[in-house]
Order: C-alpha cells, then structure tokens, then sequence
C-alpha cells in the first residue's frame, strides 16, 4: 500500500522561506519572529498534513542560518514544577537541553537561553547554573510588570526596559520553546523596546503551523488543532478585525485574536507610528495552506488525529493529567466531524486480541491485553499478554516476523532466555512484574540476533514500524511506552490500567 500524501514539503518549505525573508525586508532588516508550536519533530503536523516533513522548520532554519540567530525562551514556573512534554515524556527543561542538542546536530547554534519570568525559583536557578557552567549564555527576564493592560508601563523603563538586552547581529531572530506559554511574545516585545530606544528600527511577526488561516474554520485540519490544544482550552474563530480591515473570513484562535488589541498598543506605543499590522492574522506568517495538494486526504487523516487526541486525553484524564472538560471537548469535535473511535482501524482488533486472550484463560483473574498494529501494507497485526510477554512485546514481534516472512512456529527469542530474565526479575530483583515489556524484550532480540538468524532478520524489520498505526486496550506500561516512542508508531490506547498496582517501574 502507497502512503497517501497530501502536502506538498517541498512547496511549502520554498515559500515559507520567501515569505519570511519577504517579512523581514519589510523593517529595518531586522525582524523576531516568534516561532509557534515545535520547532523540531512536530508530529502532530505531519500527522494532519501527510507529506509534511516533520522537521521542515530545521531545514528552514539551515537555510537561513547565515542570516538568523536563535532564542530559547523557557517558563521559569514549567521548570520549577517540571511540567511534561507529552509526546516525549520529558519535562520542558530537559526538552530545551535536547533542543540544544537537536540543532547542534543540524549544524545550528543557539545564541542564548532566555528564562522567561524568572523570580530566582530553585530549579530555575540550577538550570541557568547547568547551562552557564556548559558555555551556554543565559538571560533571565522577569515578569513584565502592568502587563497586560498598563501599556505605560509596559513600555517604560520598569516595563520592558528592566529586562536585559540581548544582542543580536543578523537581520532575523528566531525566537522559540517548549510549549505555549514560554515567554516567546514578551521576549520579541522586550527586544522591541530596547532597539527602538538605540534608534534600531526592527519588527516582530509570528510563524505559525496551526490554525491554517486560508482554510475554512470547521475543515478537520483546524479541529484537529483545537483537539489537539483542549487541555488548554484554546479554540478557533474568524479573525474579526481582519474582516472588519480587509472584508475576508480568515481564520484564527481565541487567544491570538484576545490579545490583539493589547499587541496593537504595545506596538503603537513602542514604535511611536501606526503600526502595519491590522489583524492578529497579518502578523503571521503561514504558508501551510499552500502546500495542500489534497484536500480529501488531509480531511481524513485530520479527523484521524481527533480520534488519537480522545483517546491520549481519556488516558490523561484517568491518569490525573488533565480535567474531565478536555475529554469533553474532544467528544464534542468528534461529533461534529461525524466519527467515532472505532473509526480508527486498531482499535477493534486490539480489543478481540485481549478478548481472545481471555476465552483462552477463563476462570483466571488476571487482566488481559490487547494490541493491534496497521502495517504499511495495510494488514493488521495483532499481539496480547502472557505470562512471559506483554501485550505490546507480544505484538511487535509478530509484527516483524510478518514482514520478515517467519513461520509463526519459528521463536524470536529463546524461551529460556525469557524464563532467564522472569527468574532475574522476580527471585534476585525483586519485582512484581516478571513479563517482558517492550523495551526489554527490544533489547532480548538484539542480543538473540547474535545467535540467531531469524531474530536478526526481523530486527532489520523494526524500522518499517516508524509511522504505523497502534492501538492497545490499556495504557502502556513505562517500559512499553519507552519501546514503542523509540519504534516511532502513533500510540493510542484505552483508558484502562493493566494491573491493579498502584506504582509501576
């Protein structure tokens, strides 16, 4: 089976690239511009847009790397109380290291970290300590003091002005972080400020993925966005002040739009003039829209990630992750766009792999696991727990062994090895769990490769698994959950817990 796509990269890459050097002429040659949602591995978008590269913004950034310098900006409050990234597992001061590490990797720099509403928290504190002590510049900007109604004193000397200058020497700054509310905007303005007082007459513009202004408010692309951000209860709406400027229905979000007319003062007031921008659309710049070659396959690969987002935010909610109001909001998306979770293919044959699972052993109390997978092909694959697998272990190896054509008879892994590391873990460890989770039972094939053809041969598998589509009937294990991240699948699950203990390593 051909993987549908529906964007066009290399399209957009050319013109998102004009349009910014196309921004930035449009000042003093100097331009910030406030990077939105993930600057690298953005998965969510090359979820909805098929054909999206999800590390487009780094190729973009490695072609204007001559011309631009890169801010990190981070939340002091999201490191103190070490707030997550979901789709990774690690929390947004770790994130930044990796971001770090990330454009290094593609030959980029960072000029310097910028923690964002710093009041000398702790952990903030070690974090600008762990930077500075690896020769990594930081700034540290407190909060902007009558923000966001006094604009007088926003724009005075307590205002921006107590924050640090930071300088810069390209006509662009990139300015980006972890997750919304990381201090970007305020960075951007407080730069502002300080250059309009040298006499530096530079601008500020957004670049945004999500919502895709020139496509209609309710087409799956932008729902997905709301679905995507109904934890933090962000959703869209027409821009009215472009269409009361310009009479054209384009679209935007509720907190772009709500703070417009405080931007507008604040940058009536920093640049003493009118400024350009009439919209909070004006200010972005988005050529997402323009790399759609297929609307249909969007739409449905759009709806596809709502589903996927009922079913991560129905795990969080049981988890204590989030309120009962994101699952809601999400409800309330699906129905609008007329689907269902059954509508994604994994779900039903996970959930006849755990009852299977069960016919097998009636009478046994144990809780049992499904978990399917949709190969590249389009064949479904399906695996569950045992006494010596989990269900996602289970699963992946018969996804392999499919695709590396081994007889179901032939043993990837030696049961004695299994029993081995079961004897290891429950008499001399001391665990509770005995059954191999995904990342051991990853590392158990690696190490039978060695001995064992077959097994090698279905490891080179492994890599067609990036991208397939999983679902399991209860939430992943730690050590399933790291397996299947490292394997690159779009995971969901069912909001059930797999055992009845409380904690588990």
């Amino acid at each position: 089976m051909i993987e549908k796509v529906g964007f066009d990269n290399e399209k957009y890459l050319k013109e998102q690239t004009q349009a910014i050097l196309e921004r930035v002429k449009r000042f003093d040659n100097k331009l910030y511009l406030e990077f939105g949602g993930k600057l690298i591995f953005d998965y969510h978008a090359s979820r909805v847009l098929p054909g999206f590269d999800p590390n487009v913004k780094m190729k973009l950034l490695r072609k204007l790397k001559d011309k631009a310098d890169i801010l990190l900006c981070i939340y002091a409050g999201d490191i103190e109380r070490k707030k997550v990234r979901a789709d990774f597992g690690i929390t947004y001061d770790v994130d930044a290291l990796k971001l770090i590490d990330d454009l290094r990797e593609w030959g980029i720099d960072i000029l310097a970290v910028v923690i964002t509403r710093f009041e000398n928290q702790p952990a903030a504190k070690v974090f600008k300590n762990r930077l500075e002590r690896r020769n990594i510049k930081v700034y540290t900007h407190s909060y902007t003091k009558g923000y966001p109604t006094n604009v007088n004193l926003i724009v005075s000397k307590n205002g921006y002005g107590a924050n640090e200058y930071i300088k810069t020497k390209n006509p662009l700054v990139i300015v980006t972080g972890p997750g919304p509310g990381s201090g970007k905007l305020a960075t951007c303005l407080s730069q502002l400020y300080h250059d309009y007082r040298k006499g530096v007459k530079s601008g500020y513009a957004k670049f945004e993925t999500f919502p895709i202004w020139n496509l209609p408010l309710k087409h799956p692309a932008n729902v997905a966005y709301e679905a995507a951000t109904a934890d933090i209860g962000d959703f869209n709406l027409i821009d009215p002040f472009h269409l009361k400027a310009y009479n054209k229905r384009v679209v935007n979000y509720n907190r772009d739009v709500e703070m417009f007319p405080v931007i507008k003062r604040i940058l009536e007031k920093i640049m003493k003039a009118k400024p350009i921008y009439k919209s909070p659309t004006d200010m972005v710049v988005n050529r997402a829209g323009f790399g759609i070659i297929n609307d249909d396959i969007v739409k449905e690969a759009a709806k596809q990630e709502v589903i996927r987002r009922y079913f991560r935010y129905s795990c969080e909610y049981a988890m204590g992750f989030v309120d009962k109001e994101a699952v809601q909001k999400v409800e309330a998306l699906m129905k609008k766009l007329k689907v269902k979770p059954e509508d994604r293919c994994v779900v039903e044959p996970a959930k006849g792999a755990a009852r299977e699972a069960s016919d097998k052993k009636k009478g046994h109390e144990g809780i049992f696991c499904g978990a399917a997978i949709q190969l590249k092909d389009g064949s479904i694959v399906t695996g569950k727990n045992s006494s010596l697998l989990h269900a996602a272990s289970s699963l992946i190896l018969n996804a392999i062994k499919q695709l590396a054509e081994i007889p179901d008879k032939i043993h990837l892994l030696s049961p004695n090895i299994i029993e081995s590391i079961a004897n290891l873990n429950k008499n001399i460890l001391n665990s509770k769990e005995v059954s191999l989770d995904l990342d051991e039972a990853l590392i158990t094939l690696g190490i039978s490769a060695a001995t064992n053809p077959a097994a090698g041969l279905a490891a080179e598998k492994l890599k067609e698994l990036q991208g397939c589509e999983v679902h399991m009937t209860h939430i992943p294990t730690p050590g399933d959950e790291v397996g299947l991240r490292k394997l690159g699948v779009n995971l969901t699950s069912d909001p059930n817990f797999s055992t009845k203990t409380l904690f588990v390593t």
